[in-house]
């Protein structure tokens, strides 16, 4: 993969004018208003065993505009409005080939207030971004540089429900190239008692994001559950002050994921993981929490999309491969390991720590796969020696 065909999104918070966050804001609920449009006509042509497409919804835009009760749309850049439609044809692409759900009607309250921009709808000149129906500038904060000559494609303008700002920018990143090969490889086995445990012994503490704020978070949303349902004031700041809380949790869950699968993936050429439903497994009251505040699944994307870009390998080991119960040392198999069980001696006399042990096997099976290509199933009994599992190895783009 040469450097030319990464594009990464470059996300920097900025602080709108009043004319500006108006303006942006009318442009969000447009924006809402003709997906969901464009979704309720497709739904009905659905309905009638019709399909309806892109360009047709494009001519429906069109027709809306001339409406009395719909000219409003006019007062908004329409680019954003088109882009709708395409994220719209993409969910329904999505839904088609089975890789999703059938899309929802976007909410008010709830959906994620957003625009997209391309290049006819925005200027980038001199370090300054202006979009369309502005007249200034965004005041950006420019908390890291963007790389080398490059012009952003795209731009995408958005406010979180902590009513921060924040801009996007889609470029090309020459900088990202694949790393020189190396010949180590790490076994990786993800928990809730420490975040990580690798093969090499080390052991990454889980920071626990969530538990820091709990108090502080429960406390904002007692006071929200006190106000008035509907659009008061005094509701709003609770929602805010909450929505605060949320959001300081998640940079700091995210930064934190991102310095660590950085350093897995410049350190390793493979790196091997337990291909685990998370979604079934927050199912578990109990454990829901915590699973959530771990964020498996976010680590596991961050550390498939970095190895895509560095040149390494990511494997994923079938999720009902024994690697709790199998000794790595002589490769018996116990036949139950409770959760409660952290330490256990195996017959062969070796001693293991339950994580250590897991991430250890979870390495073997992993470059098993990765030399002799096997696909068996997981071993069921003590046998003479472990098994190779099925391989799943990242293939996505950034």
């Amino acid at each position: 993969m040469t450097a030319t065909q990464v594009k990464r999104a470059f996300k920097y918070r900025f602080y709108p004018t009043d004319a500006q966050a108006a303006e942006l804001s009318r442009t969000f609920g447009c924006v809402r208003k003709v997906y969901n449009m464009a979704l309720a006509a497709r739904t009905e042509a659905w309905a009638r065993q019709e399909r309806v497409n892109y360009n047709q919804t494009s001519a429906m835009l069109t027709e809306w505009k001339k409406t009395e009760e719909l000219t409003y749309l006019n007062e908004v850049s329409a680019v954003p409005l088109q882009q709708a439609l395409r994220h719209l044809q993409a969910a329904f692409a999505g839904f088609f080939g089975k890789r999703a759900k059938y899309p929802r009607f976007k909410s008010r309250k709830k959906s994620r207030r957003s625009a997209e921009y391309t290049t006819s709808a925005f200027r980038y000149r001199d370090g300054e971004l202006t979009l369309a129906k502005m007249d200034q500038p965004l005041d950006i904060v420019w908390s890291r540089p963007l790389p080398q000559g490059a012009v952003p494609s795209t731009v995408t303008v958005s406010q979180d429900g902590a009513g921060r700002w924040f801009v996007s920018m889609l470029c090309e990143d020459p900088s990202v190239r694949p790393l020189p090969a190396t010949n180590t490889a790490v076994g990786i086995d993800v928990g809730l008692d420490h975040l990580l445990a690798l093969s090499t012994g080390e052991k990454i503490a889980n920071p626990r994001h969530e538990r820091k704020d709990r108090a502080r978070l429960a406390r904002a949303q007692r006071e929200l559950s006190r106000k008035a349902q509907g659009e008061g004031a005094n509701r709003a700041r609770a929602c805010r002050k909450a929505a605060r809380i949320h959001a300081r949790i998640t940079d700091r869950r995210r930064d934190h994921l991102h310095k660590l699968t950085t350093r897995l993936v410049r350190e390793n050429q493979t790196l091997v993981i337990e291909d685990l439903t998370v979604r079934n497994m927050v199912r578990n009251r109990s454990l829901a929490r915590a699973i959530s505040d771990a964020a498996w699944s976010q680590f596991r994307s961050m550390l498939e999309y970095k190895a895509a870009w560095y040149g390494r390998e990511v494997i994923a080991v079938d999720r009902w491969f024994p690697s709790s119960r199998l000794c790595s040392h002589c490769g018996s198999l116990q036949p139950e390991m409770p959760l409660h069980v952290r330490t256990w001696t195996c017959a062969c006399g070796t001693t293991h720590d339950r994580d250590e042990n897991a991430a250890k096997n979870l390495l073997a099976a992993g470059l098993a796969v990765s030399v002799c290509g096997a696909g068996v199933r997981p071993q069921r009994r003590t046998p003479g020696g472990q098994s190779a599992t099925k391989q799943k190895t990242s293939q996505r783009e950034p």
